[in-house]
């Protein structure tokens, strides 16, 4: 017998949809555990992990089996677990993680956002002023556990994207460049490595500096300087190039005009601008780009942007759009010119 093709009742594809909260919180705890970690050996059953995890061994096979209903481990005979190709990206280490995204969106604080999605709606306000009086960023400063997390997870994300921009995009004729928010600068480092030709420079507020100077430039740091600042205010000037990912999203539109413009003023002559953030498209596909537009509305009030608003927002701080290149990492790269 073929296996059905009949799409399945909407009652169960809703279902499937509103349990996707609890299956984010499972393979957040089983990453957080550490898990993944220890099956690279070989299969291992809860009872044998429970005292490598710290956990007790019933409530731990629970989970486990749970996280292997959805392809994150597998349960084979004996009640032992195997690493499989999805468990295997929430180890720590390896060239691909994604344990450190999967931390942070089972966060206490990453649930209590999304559970004020619907205030964020009604009012347009974002969820964390109203729970904790403050916007994220300015929590993170006096809360180092909460930006640890965040920034791991973000270290995470730019290991799966930074290598296809660092591939798509061709830094011909380019001598300098400056990664403009650029967190621990893994893009940076990672482009530096691509193209011996290039010199860096990352621009961060200085605590996030900090972290950076034993992060993933440490290799190229003879080709790159670390310098900080509020980039609202300026950015380093004379560079050929200036880049920026995942930050313009964070913004409405002012704020995101005033880094534009301290760009284009900064900028060498025949200069380039790239904005790495996800590109809306029109229709009713699914895109990644659209959840993260309102992760961007309750968290930091920015948002996720067409290629339209993108043309507008970059012509009103003197840019022209030249053209939006596709990645492999799903994150594309819009290029353009001073006007």
């Amino acid at each position: 017998m073929h296996p059905s093709t009949q799409p399945l009742p909407p009652h169960v594809s809703v279902m499937q949809l509103i349990m996707g909260g609890m299956i984010s919180g499972a393979v957040g705890a089983l990453a957080r555990l550490g898990v993944p970690d220890h099956l690279d050996a070989g299969p291992l059953s809860a009872e044998e992990l429970a005292g490598k995890v710290g956990a007790e061994p019933r409530p731990l096979y629970r989970l486990m089996r749970a996280c292997a209903s959805v392809g994150v481990l597998s349960e084979g005979h004996g009640g032992k677990f195997s690493q499989t190709p999805m468990s295997a990206i929430l180890r720590s280490s390896g060239p691909v993680s994604l344990r450190g995204w999967a931390i942070f969106t089972a966060h206490e604080v990453h649930h209590q956002g999304w559970e004020h999605l619907e205030y964020c709606v009604r009012t347009g306000k974002q969820a964390l002023e109203k729970i904790y009086g403050e916007a994220p960023f300015d929590l993170m400063r006096h809360r180092p556990d909460i930006a640890a997390v965040f920034n791991h997870a973000m270290t995470d994300l730019s290991r799966l994207d930074s290598p296809a921009i660092a591939e798509a995009y061709s830094f011909e004729g380019v001598r300098s460049i400056a990664d403009v928010g650029g967190g621990h600068g893994l893009l940076l480092a990672t482009i530096l490595q691509h193209h011996p030709h290039l010199h860096g420079t990352l621009y961060e507020i200085p605590s996030v500096i900090e972290g950076a100077r034993t992060g993933p430039l440490q290799p190229v740091m003879d080709r790159c300087t670390l310098t900080s600042g509020n980039m609202f205010e300026s950015v380093p000037a004379g560079f050929d190039v200036y880049m920026m990912k995942h930050i313009i999203h964070d913004w409405p539109d002012e704020p995101s005009l005033k880094i534009l413009r301290a760009c284009r003023a900064g900028v060498n002559p025949g200069g380039k601008l790239l904005v790495m953030d996800h590109v809306i498209q029109a229709g009713n596909d699914f895109d990644p780009g659209k959840f993260l537009d309102l992760e961007m509305l309750i968290f930091p009030g920015g948002h996720e942007r067409t290629e339209k608003q993108f043309h507008d927002l970059l012509a009103a701080s003197g840019w022209r759009l030249q053209r939006v290149i596709p990645t492999a990492g799903g994150t594309p790269i819009v290029e353009s010119v001073p006007a």
